[in-house]
Formats: C-alpha cells, structure tokens, sequence
C-alpha cells in the first residue's frame, strides 16, 4: 500500500509499505477513505518530537471502511464506517474505566520510555513517535487499530466525511479544551492559536455557555475564520495583547484562558528569539510564549486550558503568576473516546458543521506538498484533508 512517511526534518515521502495485518484479536483493518494533516504532525515534521525513525507512517486523524476485524471485536463489522479516535485504550485499565482514555496503561508498549521523559506513560497514539508506542499511523491506504471496539464510533449515512472526520481529534480536541475551563454564564474565555483546534475551541467555548471569545493570531485567514464562529479577534502583531484583554474585560482579565498554540509559538518580541536561541542551542525543547501570555493575562482564580501540544522542557515561565492568581491548570492528551458519541450527536442535531474548517482537499500522493503549504501557512491554509 502507499503511506506517507517520515525521513527527517521537514521530509516526509509516499512509498510503497506492507499492508497491516491483524496482530491481535482485537484489531481490526481500516481502509482509509480520508485522512487529514494535523498541526500537531508539524512538530514532527520540524523535528521537535524525539524517537521518530525513518519510514514511521504519519497521521492520527482518519476514518474508513472496516475490511477486517479479529475474532474478539463485537461491535464492529466489515463494511462498517468509522472515525478513529487518535489515542489508542484498552477500555479495561483504571484509566480507561474513569474515561481518561488517553493515559491508557495497556496501549503503549514503549512505556518505559515515555516514564524517562515524562514520569509516567501516556496511550499510545498512532503515527506520532516511538515515545508513543511506534504505531503506524493513518496518512496511508490501509491501518490497523489496536482495541478497535474501543477506539472507533460507526458512522451512518448521509454524514459525509468532512462532517465527521474531525472527531478523530481536533473538534473533541478543542471541546475539551473548552469544557475544562468549567465555562459559566457571561464568562469571557480568551484563545491563543485559531489554527483548527482553537477555531474549535472558540464554537465550542460558545456552545457551552460563554459570553464572550476573544481570539489572538496574527494570520489574517485565521482571524477572519475566527470572526466566522462568533469570537472578537486580536492580531497579536497589530497591538498588546495584554492590555487588550484587559479592555475587554474592564481591566480583570479573562476568566479562563487557552493554549492552542503549544510548542511552536511565535511572537515579536525579544523573548521569542531568546527562545529561538536555546532551542538552537538544545537547552530548552519548546517555545511556551502563548502559554506564559495566557498565564499572565487570566484574572485571578482563572482556569487555563493547554491543549497545545508541549513535548520536553520550557523556560522563564511565570510560576509565581499561576501561585498568587490561584490560577487553576488543566491539560493533558484529549480523551477522544469520551467525546465520540456526544459531539457525533451534535453534529447529527445541526449544532455545527465540523467541515467549515477545511480549507485544502488533496490527494494522499500529494501529502509532502501538503505538509510544506501547511507548515509555511500559504495559500490560506488552515486545514488539509486528503484520500487515498
């Protein structure tokens, strides 16, 4: 079959790889009718991510037709349709039981590895690393899921793909992201990032009850994308976003504040190149300035929500900010599986329509093309979707 797969920084390639074949009796074989490229797959694409080896098949948002199922999956069929969930759970472990289905304990047999980097292990996730298992991912033809009884949801006819594909990661990405900030009546949620996890956390931020988003990107696109889904907008190029925010909120602050930026954040000021500079100098791994902005910018007793991606070691964060705000802070790997029925069930009600987001549709063949307008933000490019 063709996949596209990783060969070094900024070189991805399709070739030609084995077919995947059931390895245990709770796998089942996927063939991929769409698969879609991640912003976090350009923290790997730009070499951020530690463990990749090259030809490590990429992707972690897809969904297919099932073609072949091991003798112990009960729930699913061949000829079913199916969006994956990008955490791969056991659905039996102390985690999974308490639906906190990316810190599986059964999936990731690189555990021990991912406990030197982080203290303990998360899931595994598919195509992103051997510090999560070395999982074949889903920019390919075929893929074989792990635990398939728990990691898939059935689609029925009359969704096309555009509509569900994204509950594979970013929409229940950008929904939990929101739903941590424990939203209330009349709160006013600030977004750092409107990439398409922050442009889902916006709609879903409003969805929950929040009065007011105030979104901050310097693309104009994405701020205009923003604007779309009901949020206040601010290009973090054109002005502070500090005092802004402040304005906005009668000199408070926002009552919870989200990092959808993560590891690759930029900024123009000189603590973004101090930043630059350790990372070129492999003193530090990640570049936490939206992180330290929303840190400074929520109001006391605030929430702040990270699901931006965060791989290693950051620097000159305002610890002492988050102990006298009495700041709360929530983060973590999504738990896609909690959050396939319920947001399956708004998509059907008509509450939104996760395909707004795509902006780029190409073919599998072209994924390196893909990945280089993505990455360089050409073109308008907020979010690709591709097939086979």
């Amino acid at each position: 079959m063709k996949a596209n797969c990783w060969y070094g920084k900024r070189h991805v390639q399709v070739v030609d790889v084995p077919d995947p074949i059931i390895l245990n009796q709770r796998d089942a074989i996927v063939k991929i009718t769409s698969t879609a490229i991640c912003g976090s797959d350009l923290h790997l694409y730009n070499g951020f991510v530690p463990t990749m080896e090259q030809g490590d098949i990429m992707g972690h948002e897809f969904m297919g037709e099932v073609v072949e199922v091991g003798r112990e999956v009960k729930k699913l069929r061949v000829g079913d349709r199916v969006v994956v969930a990008f955490p791969i759970s056991c659905g039996n472990c102390f985690f999974c039981k308490g639906e906190m289905y990316s810190l599986c304990e059964n999936s990731n047999p690189n555990a021990w590895m991912a406990e030197q980097f982080f203290g303990h292990s998360p899931a595994g996730i598919f195509g992103y690393s051997h510090l999560t298992g070395g999982f074949a991912g889903g920019q390919a033809e075929y893929v074989r899921v792990p635990f398939a009884d728990v990691g898939t949801v059935k689609i029925e006819n009359g969704l096309s793909d555009e509509q569900v594909l994204f509950l594979s990661d970013i929409f229940p990405t950008g929904y939990m992201a929101a739903e941590n900030c424990n939203i209330s009546p009349g709160d006013t949620v600030a977004i750092w990032g409107c990439g398409p996890v922050g442009q889902f956390a916006i709609r879903s931020a409003l969805m929950l009850g929040a009065e007011r988003v105030v979104a901050i990107d310097r693309v104009p696109e994405r701020l205009k994308m923003a604007r779309d889904g009901g949020a206040h907008t601010i290009d973090y190029e054109e002005t502070d976003v500090y005092d802004m925010l402040m304005q906005f909120t009668g000199g408070r602050g926002p009552d919870s504040c989200i990092d959808a930026v993560g590891l690759e954040a930029h900024a123009p000021t000189p603590l973004y190149y101090y930043d630059r500079l350790k990372q070129a100098m492999m003193l530090e791994s990640d570049r936490p300035i939206a992180l330290r902005e929303a840190i400074m910018a929520c109001r006391n007793g605030g929430t702040v929500s990270i699901p931006g991606v965060y791989g290693g070691l950051i620097d000159k964060m305002p610890m002492g900010a988050v102990m006298n705000k009495a700041l709360t802070l929530k983060t973590g790997q999504t738990h896609t599986q909690r959050y396939l029925k319920p947001l399956l069930k708004r998509i059907k009600d008509g509450d939104i329509d996760p395909s707004f987001v795509v902006t780029h549709r190409l073919k599998l063949a072209d994924a390196p093309q893909g990945f280089a307008t993505f990455n360089d933000k050409q073109d308008g490019c907020i979010k690709i979707v591709m097939t086979p």
